[in-house]
């Protein structure tokens, strides 16, 4: 692919946005894959790079749509990332699991109760990261 602009900037976004030694750690594994190398050039330039850059809402509150979205149609393997960024945003765990357990009311408690499996595990792998 060629690097153009919104490449360049999603690349950094998403380095800054995941920090770096998940997204190095990510790199090495996950996106090694020449075919994943070429999904994540194609989320790097029209994700990242164009829709997480617009103006209107800061990346913060990004991070919490994803997670919401994530939840919303149980994607948890994305809402690991998503919540990883959300925390990285300045959402705080506690924060996070409310919004978690507000959803229940409105997309069911199973979608939720996975959510929360999720969440647990990332907030601990996140806490022993650090």
């Amino acid at each position: 692919m060629a690097e153009s602009d919104l490449y360049r900037k999603g690349i950094a976004l998403r380095s800054e946005l995941m920090g770096e030694a998940f997204t190095a750690s990510m790199n090495s594994t996950t996106y090694s894959d020449p075919i994943m190398q070429k999904f994540r050039d194609v989320a790097a330039e029209t994700v990242f790079g164009a829709l997480w850059t617009r103006p209107g809402l800061d990346v913060k509150t990004r991070a919490l749509v994803c997670v919401v979205s994530d939840v919303a149609t149980g994607r948890d393997p994305e809402l690991a990332l998503h919540l990883r960024m959300a925390l990285r945003q300045g959402w705080t765990e506690d924060e996070l699991v409310e919004v978690l357990i507000h959803m229940s009311g409105y997309v069911g408690l199973p979608l939720v109760r996975e959510s929360l499996l999720t969440a647990s595990k990332v907030f601990k792998d996140v806490r022993d990261a650090s």
